[in-house]
């Protein structure tokens, strides 16, 4: 017994034995326990699970003929829809590995995503296949993309939708704008009703619990992003105990809007979903009056958010217009809920908002708020089956409750490495007690019920809304930039986001009085994906630096601190 299990929900047990079976069987038996039920709905049209398997089934075929084959991997980068998961679920019934993708990001960025993993397959929507073909076309030969399939979002819904289930008037453009598909240099490009329309032959699946099934991107201190290798089994499980905690039956409403690109939306959100056989009512992004609408259309249950959400929502000046009463479990994490504004949510509407914790490397939850024994700005307690330690970052020792260190995990959900680098996973993991531990970067400590709090950051990287942007990452772009010497890319503080990125550059001598901060921050949203452009650029003569040579981007980052919120 740990000291949270005091407050462990009686309903559950400590670890579970989740189903030893593909992820794939998850829908396939939804599917055939409730065939006529929503699986989807997506502008008020509805997706029978019957439909949404017959569809991922033809896709995957379809994929197949393309010459996919088991653990080939698949670039899927989508907004949330109806489609990303009919591909999501595609990819895996042809036995390959999905490579989710931020659909913010740009061409310069998107030529990892296929080089790293060798795809020569990628899934998008028409608004993104323009960067997606044009990252591949300036690729080596050998390296490009050979497929790319394109949805349009009314492949989805009806364009003439009205009433509560209507887009928003300023995303119409944006969503009924038909676009010509791009040209793929010594590729081809398929139109998605053409994939979906293949009617050959679809392959055994042979696939099982060990074998791979995402490969999600997470980038760090050095270097570009690196690949996490998730098996059927960790999803599977987190997925299985993601729904369990949040009392996920055949009967629940889930408003989906975290993205299922990210490993909370993918795992916590979809994976649970299409485990219980639940309904998922698809936002493809936020929008705080279209969210309102639909609690109260579809009489939804459940909502996963990040914190930054509900303080808009409540901000609405319809709130009061929107009928919240259906909600039973609203959670969230990737920053912290603001006391208030969670005191709020539990006086107005009686909902305890449970906060939770996790990686990429863990998929999603490693913590999580027990629903009847939340602590407000606290990640939680160790997840279902999951042991978590804070250790002396020096000694690899657990420290005594009360006392900062790193937060590392142990667990079924936690991936079995990084892609292609077993460098990096020998240095993210270490044994204690027998057990491999996961090093999370975190610093945070342990109060004397078992709950954990963060504190700190042993990793460079700036938390924006609940978006991890990774300094270097960003600092790599910003050298492409002919007028820029050197970059130090730091937090800074903000009164709604929690923190924005800032840019502190050095300019060659003979771009100095001819390039703006503004012409700046313009090169980078047209390079990079918006969450991780500088909301602030500083111009400076040079930059602080050791002895080395290195520069101190932490002296930089604690003078920043100083400073009052924006």
């Amino acid at each position: 017994m740990r000291p949270h299990h005091k407050f462990w929900p009686a309903r559950l047990p400590h670890a579970i034995t989740p189903p030893a079976t593909s992820l794939w069987q998850n829908l396939a038996i939804s599917a055939m326990r409730y065939p006529d039920k929503p699986a989807t709905v997506f502008f008020g049209t509805v997706l029978t699970w019957a439909r949404l398997k017959a569809a991922a089934e033809r896709l995957a075929a379809c994929l197949q003929s393309l010459g996919v084959t088991k653990g080939d991997r698949v670039v899927l980068n989508m907004q949330n829809s109806p489609q990303l998961i009919v591909a999501h679920f595609a990819i895996l019934r042809a036995d390959a590995v999905v490579v989710p993708v931020n659909p913010m990001n740009r061409a310069q960025e998107l030529k990892h995503y296929i080089t790293d993993p060798e795809a020569k397959v990628a899934i998008t929507t028409a608004d993104l296949a323009g960067e997606l073909a044009a990252a591949s076309n300036a690729l080596p030969e050998d390296q490009r993309l050979a497929h790319l399939i394109v949805s349009e979002f009314t492949d989805g819904f009806d364009r003439d939708a009205e009433g509560h289930d209507a887009p928003p008037a300023a995303w119409r453009d944006w969503l009924l704008t038909r676009h010509s598909l791009p040209a793929l240099a010594g590729g081809r490009v398929h139109a998605w009703k053409e994939a979906l329309a293949f009617d050959g032959p679809l392959g055994a699946t042979t696939v099982g619990p060990r074998d791979l099934s995402v490969l999600p991107y997470t980038s760090g201190t050095t270097g570009l992003p690196k690949g996490c290798m998730h098996t059927h089994a960790s999803l599977m499980h987190n997925a299985v105990a993601s729904s369990l905690w949040g009392s996920g039956t055949a009967e629940t409403v889930a408003l989906v809007v975290v993205p299922m690109f990210h490993i909370t939306g993918m795992v916590s959100v979809m994976h649970a979903a299409v485990y219980a056989g639940a309904t998922m009512v698809v936002m493809p992004r936020w929008d705080r009056e279209l969210a309102g609408r639909l609690i109260s259309r579809w009489k939804v249950t459940s909502f996963t958010n990040i914190p930054t959400m509900i303080i808009d929502l409540l901000a609405s000046p319809n709130v009061a217009s929107f009928d919240l009463s259906s909600l039973k479990t609203i959670s969230g994490g990737g920053a912290a809920m603001p006391q208030a504004v969670a005191q709020r949510l539990f006086d107005t509407y009686g909902l305890r908002y449970a906060e939770g914790y996790g990686l990429t490397e863990t998929a999603a939850p490693s913590h999580q708020n027990p629903v009847d024994h939340t602590k407000q700005q606290c990640l939680g307690v160790p997840f279902i089956s999951t042991d978590a330690r804070v250790v002396d970052p020096e000694t690899l020792r657990e420290v005594p409750r009360g006392e900062q260190g790193e937060i590392v995990i142990h667990g079924p959900g936690v991936f079995q490495g990084y892609w292609k680098r077993p460098d990096a996973t020998e240095t993210a993991f270490f044994e204690l007690e027998g057990k491999r531990f996961f090093r999370s970067g975190d610093l945070g400590w342990m109060d004397e019920d078992g709950y954990f709090f963060i504190t700190d950051r042993l990793k460079r990287m700036i938390n924006a809304s609940g978006f991890k942007v990774w300094p270097a990452e960003v600092e790599a772009l910003m050298f492409k930039h002919p007028a820029i010497q050197e970059a130090c890319i730091i937090g800074t503080k903000d009164a709604y986001r929690g923190e924005s990125v800032k840019a502190v550059v050095v300019l060659r001598p003979s771009y100095r009085d001819l390039v703006t901060e503004q012409q700046v921050i313009d090169w980078c949203r047209e390079n990079m994906a918006a969450y991780k452009v500088p909301r602030v650029v500083q111009f400076t003569d040079s930059l602080p630096k050791s002895g080395s040579g290195k520069v101190m981007w932490r002296t930089l980052q604690e003078t920043e601190s100083c400073l009052p919120v924006n």
